[in-house]
């Protein structure tokens, strides 16, 4: 059993239950079939993430230069915000932008679905070590090298 994280999806007749990468979790009697549907059952779900997006989303509030403004006020100081921040690296080049506020929901939602992403990915490359090495296990059960 290959253990990925937290996910539940289906596909054909089978439910399955992702938790977090583990290969050390794996049984070494992993069937080449079952490998297979798994992948096909990882593969059709990536199909149906939708827009994506890596990073993280922060909030802050700011005091801006005006002297007379209500986020100087000794007494009780009312900051400018709350102000949303994207930030992400992608190939190799860190990025930071401020988001809307009308479109703060959707950028969760598409950073969530990056994260299904990477997960799912992860899954399937575990998936396709463990398939090389029933593989080999099963032709050297046949009798080959």
């Amino acid at each position: 059993m290959i253990r990925l994280k937290n996910f539940f999806f289906s596909w054909g007749e089978g439910i399955f239950s992702l938790t977090e990468s583990d290969s050390s979790v794996m049984t070494q009697d992993m069937h080449l079939s079952e490998i297979e549907r798994r992948i096909e059952a990882i593969q059709h779900r990536l199909t149906q993430l939708g827009p994506m997006h890596p990073g993280s989303l922060g909030e802050q509030d700011n005091v801006c230069g005006k002297a007379d403004c209500r986020c100087k006020d000794p007494q009780k100081p009312q900051k400018h915000g709350p102000y949303y921040q994207l930030s992400f690296t992608w190939r190799g080049k860190s990025t930071t932008r401020f988001v809307r506020t009308e479109h703060v929901s959707e950028m969760r939602q598409r950073i969530a679905r990056y994260k299904r992403f990477r997960e799912l990915v992860n899954a399937w490359v575990d998936l396709e070590v463990e398939r090389e090495r029933a593989e080999r296990a099963e032709e050297k059960r046949a009798g080959g090298n």
